[in-house]
């Protein structure tokens, strides 16, 4: 594919700061965002590249174009090391983000849809600005007084990562007796990565390979995996839905090598989602779908981030290099697998409108002993409330609005930086709450 187009729709996604469950959007489309992200048994618009291509045999031809405008609102703070002198608190920027959607789904026989579906699966941006650790610091001792005043991290100058994520999903769509259908999505997966602030964390004694651990610029990579899906409509009133994404394997980001485990590696999780759709009457639809996301796939986002303390030579640590950063087991962002509950409802008021609610609750997929590599990601959001609507035009086209709140959350836990001199107390707090707000346009053909 021309390296230009792909450019562009990198550029068109800025997918930011842990789309709410994880890094992986709480939802795709706007009516599934309206809804909590409950889609799987529901084939209402032309994601099945994202969601379940199995149900978009049952969807007629259309094609979407929506922007959403999501704001994620972080912080990190540090308290409690005394005399080490390295307390402080600082707010990520880069709060506006704008993404697009775009989905097509053509009937190619009364039993076969093809369509398209790009969008982001997720991503990490934080940018906290440097400065608030001042020189008479245990930074200073420990970066032998280069780069002061410090930032979060005792790096220097702005601290962040910026994860972006763009998949590309065609898929087909074959119902293969009358009510149940099966569909399968090749997805390309094309992401790109920088990381700024980390030169605490930039020499032999916690990197593999020093030089490629921070302000490198953007690193990119490619990769492919695939999502199967079914539905059935077993009755007018009850549908099941059900689909799996197989790990993404991605190739590595050479540019931080020291950074990510396996010499830079950074594979996109496989999940699977499992949902009800129930319509009590021809105007009323609840939908509940449950979903597993598994984040152990991806060694530099599962692996504890307290195997850094390994790797150190003596007489600061036992020196073994494989869990190093970019080790072979390097250390990580110590992230778990989650379970994710969706839950929507959606009401046809009258032919022109149509309301939506919904709510989203995931695992948190940090542990406290994580929290402080996870300055850089801070995933804890759990509680997403929706809202929607939809306007028809006319017979063939329609106006969709969605709201989306991701309720503050925030997580407390010993400072990793305690096994390298700091006093017992230390403690740091990651927080993060977001907002969206979303329209799309659709139209039959």
């Amino acid at each position: 594919m021309n390296k230009k187009l792909i450019l562009a729709l990198i550029a068109a996604v800025p997918v930011a700061a842990q789309a709410t469950d994880g890094y992986f959007a709480n939802g795709y489309g706007m009516k599934s965002i309206a809804m909590g992200g409950a889609a799987v048994a529901v084939a209402e618009e032309p994601f099945g590249g994202a969601v379940n291509p199995g149900a978009m045999s049952f969807l007629d031809n259309q094609w979407q174009l929506g922007l959403a405008w999501f704001s994620p609102d972080r912080n990190a703070s540090r308290s409690g090391s005394g005399p080490a002198n390295i307390d402080g608190y600082v707010d990520s920027g880069s709060k506006n983000f704008f993404v697009p959607e775009f989905g097509i789904n053509w009937k190619y026989s009364p039993d076969v849809a093809l369509g398209l579906t790009v969008y982001g699966n997720g991503g990490m941006n934080t940018d906290y600005a440097g400065g608030q650790i001042s020189e008479q610091s245990a930074c200073s001792a420990f970066r032998g007084g280069q780069g002061a005043p410090y930032n979060l991290l005792c790096g220097s100058g702005d601290l962040g990562v910026d994860l972006t994520q763009l998949i590309i999903a065609p898929y087909a769509s074959w119902q293969f007796t009358k009510g149940h259908s099966i569909g399968i999505a090749p997805l390309i997966a094309y992401q790109r990565f920088k990381a700024e602030g980390l030169q605490a964390f930039d020499n032999p004694a916690f990197s593999s390979s020093p030089g490629s651990v921070t302000n490198n610029g953007y690193s990119d990579a490619w990769g492919a995996g695939v999502r199967v899906g079914y539905m059935g409509q077993f009755t007018p009133q009850f549908a099941f839905g059900a689909a799996y994404s197989t790990k993404i394997s991605m190739g590595d980001f050479g540019d931080y090598k020291g950074l990510f485990a396996e010499g830079g590696g950074f594979d996109i999780p496989s999940s699977f989602t499992v949902g009800l759709a129930l319509r009590p009457t021809p105007q009323w639809l609840i939908a509940l779908d449950f979903e597993r996301i598994f984040y152990d796939d991806t060694p530099s986002v599962n692996n504890p981030s307290a195997w850094i303390g390994y790797c150190p030579p003596p007489p600061m640590g036992p020196g073994q290099s494989q869990y190093c950063l970019g080790g072979s087991s390097g250390a990580g962002f110590g992230w778990q697998n989650v379970d994710v509950w969706k839950i929507g409802v959606q009401v046809d008021v009258n032919e022109r409108w149509t309301l939506r609610g919904g709510f989203n609750h995931t695992d948190n997929p940090i542990e406290p002993q994580d929290v402080t590599i996870n300055i850089l990601a801070p995933g804890v959001v759990q509680d997403q409330w929706s809202l929607g609507t939809t306007y028809r035009i006319d017979k063939v086209s329609e106006i969709t609005g969605a709201f989306m709140y991701a309720q503050n959350n925030s997580l407390t836990g010993p400072s990793l930086l305690i096994g390298f001199g700091l006093p017992p107390t230390t403690t740091e707090t990651i927080a993060m709450k977001q907002y969206l707000l979303g329209i799309a346009y659709s139209r039959k053909f």
